[in-house]
């Protein structure tokens, strides 16, 4: 026997309960539900993580950029005050 048909007998068999039991269409909806969550969860904690080097780079660079900004900022309010 294929493991093919073992695969298909058991999404067959959870499909008829989720199909013909509502607490277990409860459960296979909430879980995935919680699936989905621990995965954003854990997409927004790596692509936030300060501890992560690229992160680190991407957080100066922008903490660089405005500071260029207030720095032009200052120095044309600097030169308009001195005239």
């Amino acid at each position: 026997m294929e493991i093919y048909y073992f695969w298909f007998f058991l999404f067959v068999v959870a499909a008829y309960f989720v199909v013909t039991d509502e607490s277990v269409a409860k459960l296979v909806h909430y879980a995935s539900k919680l699936l989905r969550f621990q995965y954003e969860k854990t997409k927004w904690w790596i692509l936030h993580n300060p501890a992560n080097p690229i992160v680190k780079y991407l957080m100066w660079r922008r903490a660089m950029k405005l500071a260029k900004e207030f720095d032009k900022l200052l120095n044309k309010d600097k030169i308009t005050s001195n005239k």
